[in-house]
């Protein structure tokens, strides 16, 4: 853009890219003749007149922006309890700094929304993709010279068989858009399944809402000498619908 509109005013679409924003609106209003009845009653009836008249007729007599859903520049409305006002958009938005937006990194892919790699909730839910830690301590505490082990910790160490992926061969030919396969669920792996969650899994220790109130709940026991119980209680229900009604 190289010229400006001085003063503002409507352009057409042919002179829309060649032209500057304004970064203020105009003060002059670019339709005159809106709301020449409220002006001409105004002008004609006295106060008390007027005032009737609109709260009768009027669907909000006291909006601001005299319900218009885009005031003009002119108007002026209330900015604090004390009666200061300020323009209607007094602070242009195209007179602002343009907005930071975080950006990905130079490798990172915009458009790759697969959630699939992300989701360690459901990591080892499928029995087919168990927790491979869990099943070894479970095999190691069994009797090693038992067939059935031997044969499930081999099965264990080959990893399932299923979701071999498809080696970056699609319809279309083959592909090498991304060599480990995760941009697309029919070209991983699951080998590249497990490296990628391992990324995302959580790494903080919850800890339960009544951990604040630890030391109070201690107390009550101990000056009623009771054992301390693990945990502390609900609290989130009254106290009368927890007593017994017979």
């Amino acid at each position: 853009p190289t010229r400006e509109v001085n003063p503002p005013r409507a352009i057409s679409k042919e002179e829309a890219p060649h032209m500057i924003p304004a970064k203020e609106s105009t003060k002059t209003t670019m339709m005159p003749w809106k709301g020449w009845v409220d002006r001409f009653l105004k002008d004609k009836l006295s106060p008390e007149q007027y005032s009737t008249m609109k709260n009768t007729f009027y669907f909000w007599p006291e909006d601001p922006y005299n319900l218009m859903q885009m005031p003009p520049g002119t108007t002026k409305i209330p900015v604090s309890d004390d009666g200061q006002e300020a323009g209607f958009r007094e602070v242009s938005p195209g007179s602002q700094p343009p907005v930071d937006i975080p950006l990905h990194a130079l490798d990172d892919d915009p458009y790759d929304s697969g959630y699939f790699k992300k989701d360690t909730r459901r990591r080892y839910v499928d029995p087919e993709f168990p927790n491979p830690e869990i099943e070894q301590l479970k095999l190691d505490m069994q009797d090693p010279n038992d067939p059935e082990v031997q044969a499930a910790k081999e099965k264990l160490s080959a990893g399932p068989k299923s979701s071999p992926g498809n080696g970056l061969r699609f319809a279309t030919g083959p592909s090498n858009f991304d060599p480990t396969g995760l941009r697309a669920v029919m070209a991983v792996t699951n080998a590249e399944i497990q490296k990628e969650m391992d990324k995302h899994m959580p790494d903080h220790l919850p800890e339960p809402t009544w951990k604040e109130d630890e030391a109070t709940l201690f107390a009550w026991y101990k000056e009623r000498g009771l054992p301390v119980p693990i945990g502390g209680n609900w609290t989130f229900v009254k106290k009368e619908k927890r007593v017994a009604r017979w």
